[in-house]
């Protein structure tokens, strides 16, 4: 009878603490690319290009405050790819990609509605793999490139042929 009594008593003093830990696990891999939109139409064509060098920054803020929880920096690849390291899991927190800058001088303006990216950085809605991936951002060219009103007839027409 004591025995039982002292599970019981173990039980409810170190079940507690299990429920409410952290799962323990690997570390998030976030992965996007940044682009300079070469033609300033708001979205990938033909005619964009990658941009090696850039950087971008991963936040977390917390739902209530919006204030600032986690932030981590990288920069994009050769192919103008970003991996960022984030460690921990952000369970309920608000975490984005977001544009911080670009090295190309006649390309620095960053597409207000292509400069941030959502991320889910929590393992606690069933996902298991720890590469996540952002959509892709983009800064505009200052001048769009000549041929860029010729591509974009081209995509017009595309569509009123279908």
């Amino acid at each position: 009878m004591a025995l039982s009594r002292a599970l019981v008593l173990l039980a409810l003093c170190v079940l507690p603490g299990l429920v409410g830990a952290k799962p323990i696990g690997k570390p998030f891999h976030v992965q996007g690319k940044v682009y300079c939109d070469t033609c300033r139409c708001g979205f990938e064509t033909s005619a964009t290009t990658y941009i090696p060098g850039a950087r971008v920054r991963i936040e977390c803020k917390y739902r209530d405050t919006l204030s600032l929880a986690y932030s981590v920096e990288g920069e994009t690849d050769s192919t103008g790819t970003y991996n960022i390291l984030v460690e921990d899991d952000h369970e309920d927190q608000i975490c984005q990609s977001v544009l911080v800058s670009s090295p190309i001088s006649d390309c620095k303006s960053a597409d207000p509605g292509r400069s941030r990216s959502n991320v889910v950085l929590t393992r606690f809605n069933g996902v298991v793999k720890t590469k996540r991936f952002a959509n892709n951002m983009g800064f505009f060219k200052d001048q769009e490139l000549p041929g860029c009103s010729q591509l974009l007839k081209q995509y017009l027409n595309y569509d009123q042929q279908e």
